[in-house]
């Protein structure tokens, strides 16, 4: 696969025809009996599939699928199997074993249908695809595997039933999450911890390794909270013409922990000629549920999120953070049979911007400021690959006087690890390909790493952590923000 941000493949392209050809390309049948039982051995002993150790349920669910919307088959068998996704799929690359690869993946979904039980193996290999999308990228016959995993999975969330410590744990994130209400009260105790330094007592103590690793992990994820909290208007004058009229989305987690991107946008859209309004009450946009299977909640969060932007009239809804804005603009396909808001859904994503995007269609007319500053760019999955914008935000950037837009020189379409909850339920391979993201962020040797995901942010700021490596981060906006007030370099490094 060729990554367009580097210009660079993430593996030779003689190593790709290689992969394709050592697993049996355009011949499916011969997958299993290629690759073995799911699960098995590597040649060094570990178990190719991580955590394939776990405590098994001894479920056989037949039929695997039920009639609501399970894989269409039609996009199943648009898969030749010719392999050229292998070496962008993060859990391929990490492991090596054919069922935790899309065209694997695709296979078990296909055996499904034919007849195959839902059981512990299956639902393992399925839990374990991060959602990036960067096959959908890499496919030369135009394979909607997006389209694929989300019926799956959906699937799977109403089907098995996960042994309960993994249960209750999916259901303390999904009750707290997607919930600023809920979220909210956590900010002080949050402060307070980073204030006192508590981490770095049970970091000495040895306290914090004898965590569970899902506890562990989402300890090092935790937000630095800024110092002074900037709330975002229910309105906002355009600075000069009016040029456009939008609504700003201001998302579950981005409104409490990460309120000056949501603060950097309105700014910088008013700067840019938009009238921006942020309708009140706004909750989750049902990202989250969405790409972990739990359709019904997610269409809940949809039907919400529409109501409130039909309450005001925009042009425009603009969203920064990848995550939301891939959900946002499949509004009309999870909606699509709702009598009442399948219409309205269509419309809805229709109108769908990444805050980049509508940037880029607009042009450029707020002076910038310098800014001398080398800023390592980070290619959000849900943002390149699920809504295939890359150079939009690159060019805004390279916009503002002075700042150098440099490449991860590495592995730059490989996701980072985030992927909504999968850092926090997938601790093992999240940390695996967190740390590998961070080593490539490094060798490009910038001032600051940015990334338009607030996922990303955080996972990459972990993994830095336990390098022991200090890189500043921002979202792209933040810094174009920072060019448009005329602030120094500094305040985006200081603050980080």
């Amino acid at each position: 696969m060729s990554n367009e941000s580097e210009g660079r493949p993430l593996v030779e392209p003689a190593q790709t025809v290689a992969v394709a050809a050592a697993g049996g390309a355009g011949r499916p049948r011969d997958l299993a009996q290629a690759v073995g039982v799911a699960g098995r051995r590597s040649s060094g002993g570990a178990l190719a599939t991580m955590g394939f150790d776990a405590p098994r349920t001894g479920q056989r669910i037949t039929p695997a699928f039920d009639l609501f919307n399970p894989p269409a088959r039609d996009l199943i068998d648009d898969c030749v199997h010719c392999g050229f996704c292998l070496p962008s799929c993060p859990t391929y690359v990490l492991f090596g074993e054919e069922m935790d690869s899309p065209r694997g993946r695709i296979y078990l979904m296909r055996a499904a249908l034919d007849g195959a039980p839902l059981d512990d193996a299956t639902v393992r290999h399925f839990d374990l695809c991060l959602g990036c999308m960067a096959c959908v990228t890499a496919c030369p016959s135009g394979v909607r595997y997006d389209k694929l995993i989300e019926a799956t999975r959906g699937q799977v969330a109403r089907r098995y039933a996960r042994p309960w410590p993994d249960a209750f744990f999916r259901q303390i994130l999904f009750s707290l999450f997607p919930y600023p209400a809920r979220l909210r009260p956590l900010v002080a105790p949050l402060k307070l911890y980073q204030v006192l330094r508590v981490r770095r007592l049970l970091t000495r103590s040895g306290l914090l390794t004898r965590l569970p690793a899902r506890l562990q992990a989402l300890e090092s994820l935790a937000p630095d909270l800024p110092r002074h909290v900037e709330t975002v208007p229910a309105w906002t004058g355009a600075q000069g013409v009016r040029r456009a009229h939008v609504g700003l989305l201001l998302g579950c987690v981005g409104q409490v922990f990460f309120p000056g991107v949501n603060a950097a946008t309105r700014r910088v859209l008013a700067a840019e000629g938009c009238a921006v309004v942020a309708p009140p009450g706004q909750g989750c946009c049902g990202a989250l549920s969405l790409h972990a299977g739990r359709e019904e909640e997610a269409k809940t969060f949809a039907r919400a999120t529409i109501d409130a932007f039909e309450r005001v009239s925009v042009e425009h809804v603009v969203t920064n953070a990848a995550g939301c804005g891939s959900a946002l603009k499949e509004y009309g396909h999870l909606l699509r049979d709702d009598e009442r808001y399948a219409e309205k859904a269509r419309r809805f994503s229709a109108r769908v911007r990444d805050v980049s995007e509508l940037l880029d269609d607009l042009g450029p007319v707020a002076p910038r400021h310098p800014l001398a500053l080398r800023a390592v760019y980070h290619d959000a999955c849900h943002l390149a690959h699920a809504q295939n914008i890359r150079r939009q935000p690159r060019a805004m950037l390279r916009t503002i006087p002075g700042l150098e837009v440099r490449e991860v020189p590495r592995e730059g379409g490989l996701c980072c690890g985030s992927a909504g909850i999968y850092n926090m339920v997938e601790p093992g391979p999240a940390m695996e390909l967190g740390e590998r993201k961070a080593r490539n962020v490094l060798a490009a040797g910038g001032d600051i790493l940015v990334a338009s995901n607030p996922g990303c942010l955080l996972q990459i700021k972990a993994s830095l952590a336990r390098l022991d490596a200090d890189l500043p981060l921002a979202h792209p906006i933040e810094v174009l923000d920072a060019s448009l007030r005329g602030l120094s370099p500094s305040s985006l490094i200081k603050r980080s």
